[in-house]
């Protein structure tokens, strides 16, 4: 009997894991057939799952849910949900892409040349201007995609597929969900949106782990990943981060950017430009919304946000996942 009372004590004390999974299914929005191996992940996390044949799929979400969860398909709109309800069942409709970029047909001594150099562009915008893009590598590169004829002062570019990516540098192995991607070659600006799910963690597995984390904690010391996860904490002075307003130089506190709301969420609201400082670097911070949601990890919606600055010369070979933790 005394045995029998201890069992019912542990399984009171084991968490009701079921009710963190969420479940549902994908389908082509025209046709309402399922589509099998479709993507559903985190952006920027390593938890991500695929669909099965008949299109369904589970995941423990217990610990996004703040986050957005991407559904991706080849051939398909990406969709994303928000305010996720564990232990509902969701039917998601993807739209198919209709790709606007066709490779033009051009003698093959001039394709070869062009796609030669749009590709270096590509990757030198894409994967960053700093020394671990020169180790970060797109294993699929024959999967992209280039306008060679049409705007001649903007280059576009698209991935039939997901990209595979390596970061050599950092050790980290990943998958980036390409949506579009443009360069204005006369005011040498970029755009460019996707998602990123990761797949392996090289230090976790032992290889190479101290020269991975101390690079990684170089990149990860005055990035706009740290400035946002202490902006959150309300830290941002003892960490060594100045903030500023950019136009009148008057010193600003995390409470003069950041409110709450009733539930406890945090979002970035400031009417003008900020600066920023860390160390002998400035960066700077404009957003593109009235206000933006940010959360501990250090996520943000990176459309909603413009960087200038120190922050803004890092992208894809210096992105860190949010579970990333800094190794002090």
């Amino acid at each position: 009997m005394k045995n029998f009372l201890w069992f019912l004590v542990i399984m009171s004390l084991v968490p009701d894991v079921s009710g963190q999974i969420l479940a549902g299914k994908v389908l082509d929005a025209s046709t309402r057939e399922p589509i099998p191996r479709a993507s559903v992940f985190f952006d920027g996390t390593f938890s991500g799952t695929s669909t099965d044949d008949l299109g369904r799929f589970e995941l423990d979400v217990s610990k996004y849910l703040t986050k957005r969860l991407t559904i991706s398909a080849v051939g398909y709109y990406p969709h994303v949900l928000e305010h996720l309800a564990p232990g509902h069942s969701y039917t998601i409709l993807l739209a198919r892409n209709i790709y606007e970029i066709e490779e033009v047909r051009i003698s093959g001594k001039d394709i070869a040349r062009k796609r030669k150099e749009y590709m270096r562009l590509f990757k030198k915008e894409f994967l960053g201007l700093t020394p671990r893009a020169r180790r970060c590598y797109i294993m699929n590169e024959e999967d992209i995609t280039f306008n060679y004829q049409s705007d001649k002062d903007t280059l576009k570019a698209m991935a039939r597929t997901p990209l595979r990516i390596e970061n050599d540098a950092l050790g980290y192995y990943f998958t980036y969900h390409l949506e579009n991607f443009a360069y204005d070659k006369r005011t040498k600006t970029v755009s460019y949106q996707g998602s990123v799910v990761f797949t392996r963690d090289l230090a976790e597995e032992g290889i190479r782990t101290f020269m991975y984390q101390r690079r990684r904690n170089m990149v990860y010391r005055g990035s706009n990943k740290e400035f946002i996860r202490k902006l959150w904490s309300n830290s941002l002075k003892s960490s060594g981060y100045a903030l500023r307003d950019y136009h009148t130089g008057d010193l600003l506190t995390c409470s003069d950017v950041v409110m709450k709301d009733a539930e406890g969420k945090k979002y970035l609201k400031y009417p003008g430009e900020l600066e920023i400082r860390y160390s002998e670097y400035i960066s700077t911070i404009r957003l593109l919304e009235p206000e933006v949601f940010i959360d501990r990890d250090g996520f943000f919606d990176p459309s909603a946000i413009q960087w200038g600055g120190r922050m803004a010369v890092g992208r894809i070979a210096d992105f860190l996942p949010y579970e990333y933790s800094v190794d002090r």
